[in-house]
């Protein structure tokens, strides 16, 4: 090798030898920002903009912040996405009882879009064991210590179990 190969990579101008060994990571607002293009170029308008929002959401965030990164972490754009799914399930709801199919309908393609995004959810039986593994350790024994043990289980779960989830499995040990 000689100098000017070291400056522009190797002779067909590739720095690939400088990067192997590492491993990139893309995260998720990586990823969102990549799925928008793809959507763009499938023309699945639902996708494109319920990728969109999300974008648009992270961005507000970043601003609300007064942050100066340019992409949010994993943790905050899972947060915003979770806060967009409450509010399409809230909107289905609401639809529903408002005598709308058609609206429920469409929010619940762009849910199924969002939720796409999220990680897996614990099932109830996983969520029990915890539950009863941290009922022994804080020595609750009836139901007024429920909503300390509910928090210190979501708190140990973070984001790996849904709140509703926990409380049902909280409830149904002290039934």
């Amino acid at each position: 090798k000689n100098k000017e190969d070291d400056r522009e990579g190797n002779k067909d101008g590739c720095l690939h030898e400088y990067i192997i060994g590492y491993t990139y990571y893309m995260t998720l607002h990586q990823t969102i920002k990549g799925h928008i293009k793809e959507s763009m170029i499938a023309k699945d308008e639902t996708r494109t903009m319920v990728l969109r929002g999300i974008q648009a959401e992270i961005q507000k965030d970043l601003i609300a912040k007064k942050s100066a990164a340019t992409e949010g972490t994993d943790d905050e754009v899972l947060a915003i996405i979770k806060k967009l799914v409450k509010q399409r399930k809230d909107s289905i709801d609401q639809f529903t009882k408002g005598g709308r199919p058609e609206l429920a309908e469409s929010e619940q393609k762009e849910l199924k879009v969002l939720e796409a995004y999220l990680p897996a959810s614990m099932p109830k039986d996983e969520i029990r064991k915890v539950a009863v593994a941290k009922k022994a350790e804080l020595g609750v024994t009836d139901k007024s210590g429920a909503g300390k043990l509910i928090g210190a289980i979501s708190k140990e779960l973070k984001g790996k179990a849904e709140g509703s989830d926990i409380k049902e499995v909280v409830d149904s040990l002290f039934s």
